[in-house]
């Protein structure tokens, strides 16, 4: 799954053009590289976004198409 679209999906980041954006900008990391939007995204992988002030570092435990919000953070697990 695209790096962009798992954000969106997990709501990590709330809308997937933000989540483009993010990633165009440089603060979105995959395995410690900067990730472009396009980026596949698999289980196990490690993303670390950078929100201003504040990172968040998460491990991708699932990856589906869709999910209900209330099951959404199950598809990753903070570090």
């Amino acid at each position: 799954m695209r790096l962009d679209k798992y954000l969106k999906v997990s709501r990590l980041i709330k809308r997937r053009t933000v989540a483009n954006e993010a990633c165009d900008a440089g603060r979105v990391l995959v395995n410690d590289k900067i990730a472009k939007a396009s980026v596949n995204v698999k289980e196990g992988d490690i993303i670390e976004i950078k929100f201003g002030t504040r990172d968040v570092k998460v491990q991708v435990t699932s990856v589906r198409e869709t999910i209900k919000k209330e099951e959404a953070r199950e598809m990753y697990k903070y570090l």
